[in-house]
C-alpha cells in the first residue's frame, strides 16, 4: 500500500483547471498557494490543489484574490472554522449586496437606452417624413 500523499506538478494543475502556469505562480507570489520544491521543480500538495480550486470558484464568485486570502488564513487559525464561516457570511452579505446595487443600476440604464432608442426612433421617422 503506497502511503505517499499524492502531489501534482504545476503543469497537471494548470491543465486540469485550464489555467496557465503564469497564474498559479502569481498566487505563488500572493501567498494563496504554497508548494514545496525539489530543485527548481514546484510540487504541489493536494491542500494546494484544492486551494487552487477554492480561488477560481472564488473569483467566479466576485471575491477578490484577498478577500479569498483572509479566508484561508482564518481557516489556518482556526479549524473549528466558525470564525470563517461567519467571515464568508459577511462577504456573502457584501457580495449579494454590491449586486443587488449592479443589477439596479443595470435596469435604470436599460430604462434611459429604451427611452433615449423611442425618442431616436421618433426624430427619425419626423426626418423620413418630411
Amino acid at each position: 500500500m503506497n502511503s505517499e500523499k499524492p502531489t501534482y506538478s504545476i503543469g497537471e494543475l494548470a491543465k486540469e483547471y485550464d489555467i496557465t502556469t503564469r497564474t498559479i505562480r502569481f498566487y505563488e507570489d500572493q501567498g494563496l498557494v504554497s508548494p514545496s520544491r525539489k530543485g527548481q521543480t514546484r510540487i504541489y500538495s493536494r491542500r494546494d490543489k484544492i486551494r487552487l480550486k477554492l480561488i477560481l470558484r472564488g473569483k467566479r464568485l466576485g471575491f477578490t484574490l484577498a478577500e479569498t486570502g483572509r479566508l484561508f488564513e482564518l481557516y489556518d487559525m482556526d479549524k473549528s472554522s466558525e470564525k470563517q464561516l461567519e467571515t464568508i457570511m459577511d462577504l456573502i452579505s457584501n457580495k449579494k449586496n454590491d449586486l443587488t446595487q449592479q443589477l439596479e443600476d443595470i435596469k435604470v440604464v436599460l430604462i434611459e437606452l429604451t427611452n433615449l432608442e423611442k425618442s431616436c426612433l421618433n426624430t427619425l421617422k419626423q426626418i423620413k417624413q418630411q
